[in-house]
């Protein structure tokens, strides 16, 4: 009995080991290696930022009445930043 169970306790350590520990290392760095090259890249002027565009200068007081309502100003980021996330995982080779 106890060989049953030190051998199943022997997989499961090799599964968390293999498995869970080495992913977890892995997308944490290419986490983090994303979010630096992000503020690397807006730091030195490579990439846009909002403040530098001024895109929606134009746009009349009632149009941003409605935009306001519909949380435009959190939103319009959220998805520019998912694109920009995507467009640079995409090009990390490990992922493909």
């Amino acid at each position: 009995m106890f060989g049953i169970l030190l051998s199943a306790g022997n997989a499961l350590l090799a599964f968390v080991l293999r498995s869970v520990i080495a992913k977890f290392f892995l997308y944490f760095a290419l986490f983090f290696f994303v979010t630096e090259a992000i503020g690397f890249l807006q730091g030195a002027h490579i990439l846009p930022s909002a403040s530098s565009l001024q895109v929606f200068g134009s746009i009349g007081e009632g149009v941003w009445y409605f935009l306001d309502l519909c949380s435009f100003s959190v939103g319009a980021p959220m998805i520019v930043t998912a694109y920009v996330t995507r467009f640079i995982i995409r090009r990390l080779p490990i992922i493909g």
